[in-house]
């Protein structure tokens, strides 16, 4: 074929992913091949629709590569001659030029990586896969030699866990941003309602928001970890898209899942290079959702919306906007049976057009949709206000999520009104402190999306009153697997918004890049805003970043005690950082006592007890 110039087949990989996963909802062999001469992916991160590529799509063999075709030919001889299945092998594109996905439901691990394994070595060989072809005495040894080792491999089964074994709901968070807030603010009101919770997070496992095992838990280890046991009520899982790509779900299903958001990280990773993939990848959550459970999907985010089209589950939307295009979706989702999440006026809002098994009963005529207020921003401490816009849309997510595993409104208000976004309730989540006149802020912003959403939070408590503006310093810094691209948007941001920009180096988290390659390309992005990269401090380590820029004001060395806010992008010492500010005499900001001191605009405002 004149489109593959160079008759090479090269093996990437053959991964066994436990349970749901982009290509299907159960445990299948992903194999991926290149075919061709090396190439590199470029475009993009937000293709027209004629650009996309749709990973779990199926290519019709007509399309398919004479090599690929070769390949599909062996495994289905060789899955149904040793017992793998007789069907399932399905053929994807991936947006890398050249390279082909094929994938099949496996049954025992070992035995099935052996098949993949033969039938590449056979087609690499020319050998025929027809049964009666006439192979020559080389071939037919060749043929021997790969039956043999596939017979005298083991066949572990799946590890994934099937609903028939699970004995107790679960909810599962994925997206982007804000999936821990979720994944703990959800946590909390079910601990509110009564209910013993078992949490996996990127902190690690919890039992009743106590930490039991430290460590990134979010993949099927940690689902694992919390599905096993006998001792809860309800699993609450984040589930990041590292284990979604190289392990798969690892269980079955959810009873109610969470989608955030997408927005640009963790690109050019295991074959994912745009926003559409990411989406697709995550969209896995929520396409396990059973029949009967709830699926809640961001309505201000079209890939995130889009995926409703996908689900066999209710669907319930939140949404921020107060019009246009996510307030017409809210409208026909509840028209339809599904159910509304929204801010207005003031109050997170639920609309409820739901009028199956559980949904809310004495209230409205069939068909007609319900609503009800929930709570006053003003009283969810992490919304300061709503002033964080980002987490007023995390309350209404786990809203939605917890009001689907059955919480009453009674039980969701207290929740929302108890969770504070302290150090030890949420962890390097908009964590606030005050150290004399100044205010910290500790987050965990990794990409474009949060650092813009917590520069948006430093801005409103610098506004001051009066009409007074203290300077805002923003610490930049994140792990080396981002793109370039993403390094570059995070210090141009922080330029454009912050009145002094500092980097602090995460050397735990170089990840295949050298510190130099880090530092230049947020430099470059920082420049692009339109600031000098002559005027920012470089730190190697976050406690050194913070220290430093604690004992300085934002233009010189006099009056380091001088209002000012100062952002910290937290990942690599966070309980250090937070040792530091009290050594230095910091102490957290209790949101709900002190918010009209913290942000002075909020001190008009009429608020009920």
């Amino acid at each position: 074929m004149d489109c593959y110039p160079a008759r090479t087949v090269r093996l990437i990989e053959i991964r066994l992913l436990e349970g749901p996963n982009v290509y299907r909802l159960e445990p299948v062999v992903k194999v991926e091949v290149t075919i061709g001469r090396r190439r590199t992916w470029y475009g993009v991160r937000s293709p027209g629709r004629h650009a996309l590529v749709h990973l779990g799509a199926e290519v019709p063999a007509k399309a398919w590569p004479l090599d690929v075709d070769a390949f599909v030919a062996w495994l289905r001889r060789l899955r149904v001659d040793h017992g793998e299945g007789r069907g399932g092998v399905a053929v994807h594109r991936s947006s890398d030029p050249g390279h082909w996905i094929v994938s099949f439901p496996w049954l025992g691990a070992e035995r099935a990586h052996t098949i993949a394994e033969a039938a590449l070595a056979l087609t690499d060989r020319d050998v025929s896969p027809v049964r009666r072809a006439h192979l020559t005495g080389a071939q037919e040894r060749l043929v021997a030699r790969w039956t043999a080792r596939i017979e005298d491999a083991r066949t572990t089964p799946p590890a994934w866990i099937r609903d028939a074994d699970r004995r107790f709901p679960v909810v599962s968070i994925t997206g982007t941003n804000g999936k821990s807030t979720v994944t703990r603010l959800i946590t909390h009101i079910l601990k509110v309602a009564g209910q013993r919770v078992g949490t996996t997070t990127s902190d690690g496992v919890l039992v009743d928001e106590r930490l039991v095992e430290p460590g990134d838990w979010t993949g099927p280890s940690g689902a694992w970890q919390i599905l096993e046991r006998s001792d809860l009520d309800v699993g609450v899982l984040e589930t990041a898209r590292g284990g979604l790509v190289l392990r798969g779900m690892g269980y079955e299903s959810n009873d109610a899942s969470v989608f955030t958001n997408v927005s640009s990280d963790h690109l050019d990773l295991q074959g994912i290079h745009t926003l559409p993939e990411l989406a697709e990848v995550k969209a896995t959550v929520v396409r396990a959702t059973r029949e009967g459970g709830w699926a809640v999907l961001n309505a201000d985010d079209p890939l995130v919306a889009a995926t409703a089209r996908r689900v066999r589950s209710n669907v319930a939307l939140f949404s921020m906007g107060e019009g246009g295009r996510a307030a017409a979706l809210v409208r026909r989702t509840v028209a339809a049976g599904g159910r509304g999440y929204i801010l207005r006026d003031g109050w997170l809002v639920e609309i409820d057009g739901h009028r199956g098994a559980g949904a809310t009963s004495g209230e409205g005529s069939a068909g007609e949709p319900v609503e009800h207020r929930i709570i006053e921003v003003d009283h969810v401490p992490i919304a300061l206000g709503g002033l964080a816009r980002h987490n007023v849309a995390n309350a209404l997510a786990a809203a939605a999520a917890t009001r689907g595993l059955g919480v009453t409104l009674a039980q969701l208000r207290d929740g929302l009104a108890d969770f504070q976004p302290t150090s030890d309730r949420s962890p390097g989540r908009l964590n606030l402190f005050r150290v004399g006149s100044r205010v910290v802020i500790v987050d965990f912003a990794h990409n474009e999306a949060g650092v813009t959403a917590v520069l948006d939070v430093a801005e409103g408590i610098a506004g001051g009153a009066a009409g007074r503006m203290a300077p805002v310093t923003a610490i930049i810094g994140t792990a080396g697997d981002r793109p370039d691209d993403t390094l570059r948007g995070i210090g141009r941001i922080a330029a454009k918004r912050a009145q002094r920009v500092a980097i602090k180096e995460t050397l735990k988290y170089l990840r295949g890049r050298s510190r130099e390659s880090i530092v230049g390309e947020i430099l470059a992005g920082v420049a692009s805003g339109g600031r000098a990269a002559a005027d920012v401090p470089i730190y190697e380590s976050e406690t050194a970043a913070l220290r430093s820029e604690l004992a300085r004001n934002g233009e010189g060395a006099a009056k380091p005690d001088s209002p000012r806010v100062i952002v910290l992008m937290c990942h690599e010492e966070r309980d250090e950082v937070f040792a530091l500010l009290e050594e230095l005499g910091g102490r957290p900001i209790d949101i709900s006592a002190e918010l009209t001191s913290l942000i002075p605009r909020f001190q008009g405002r009429q608020r009920r007890a």
